[in-house]
């Protein structure tokens, strides 16, 4: 078969970007992700494959390390409603398959319900989200032990030996990070309410304001603009201690990275929000 055409974008993400209705915050990031999606819809994928983590939401008494969802849709958050994702089930178990047999131990899920993490990028990236089918792959970024970098990049090299022999551009794309800490995963705990959460980050948002490490936020940008993957590893592996437990979702851009064949990915902005509590960037394989 004939060599695919991948596209890779990374974004942070922010539940702050959403409730920031009046697009008060952010202008920076807000116009970089506008020239994001003008590349996305250019290249017109004929599907995504985005690398999300979980905010123990979706995954509370149960976290698998890596999973690939056959079938999936988007809790109802932040004023939108809740809604179905276009899984090409197909596609995803044959993924899952592949996986399996490259001695990646995945899980597979069904009708798992996604947050923002997901929702976010492909209603930023792409317009909205049943433009184009997507496998969501959930990394374990919140609930320790984590995967070490070595496996997520390993997770990721094993997806782009899959892209290889298939047709079709692809979509690949990581989401979370950067620098953060929100006082909800700061929190070694599974179970608590809704209410119980929107009152932790409510009372831990302003010190969480404080804690980003835009020099942490940097070295990681400029380790992905030459991709460089021992400086990534080290950076991912010593996250949470150095940028915050936020920062742990970087792993989804190790593993987008390494899906798109190690190219590398060019930050097209970096932006510090202290508002959403983020060192909020964008970068692309162009």
């Amino acid at each position: 078969m004939s060599e695919p055409d991948r596209l890779v974008v990374c974004a942070s993400h922010s539940p702050g970007k959403d409730r920031d209705v009046e697009e008060v915050f952010g202008a920076d990031f807000r116009a970089a992700l506008a020239r994001a999606r003008e590349l996305v819809l250019d290249f017109d994928p004929d599907y995504i494959v985005l690398f999300g983590g979980d905010h123990r939401r979706a995954f509370r008494t149960i976290m698998p390390t890596f999973a690939i969802a056959q079938s999936a849709g988007i809790m109802a958050e932040a004023g939108f409603p809740a809604a179905r994702l276009n899984v090409p089930q197909a596609r995803a178990r044959e993924l899952a398959e592949h996986l399996l047999a490259s001695d990646i131990d995945v899980s597979v899920c069904r009708d798992i319900e996604l947050d923002h993490a997901f929702a976010q990028p492909l209603r930023d990236l792409t317009g909205g989200l049943a433009r184009y089918p997507v496998i969501p792959i959930p990394i374990n970024c919140a609930t320790a032990p984590l995967p070490r970098a070595h496996r997520v990049l390993a997770l990721g090299d094993a997806v782009s030996r899959y892209l290889d022999r298939t047709d079709g551009r692809v979509l690949v794309i990581g989401t979370g990070g950067l620098s953060h800490s929100p006082p909800s995963l700061e929190v070694d705990t599974y179970d608590i309410s809704d209410e119980d959460r929107a009152r932790i980050i409510a009372e831990g948002s302003p010190a969480a304001r404080k804690k980003i490490k835009p020099e942490w936020d940097r070295s990681f940008l400029d380790a992905l603009a030459v991709w460089d993957r021992e400086a990534l590893a080290e950076l991912s592996d010593n996250a949470h201690a150095a940028a915050g437990a936020g920062a742990n979702e970087v792993r989804t851009w190790l593993a987008a990275g390494a899906a798109g064949g190690g190219k590398s990915l060019d930050a097209m902005v970096y932006q510090p929000v202290e508002e959403w509590i983020t060192g909020m960037a964008v970068a692309a394989s162009v």
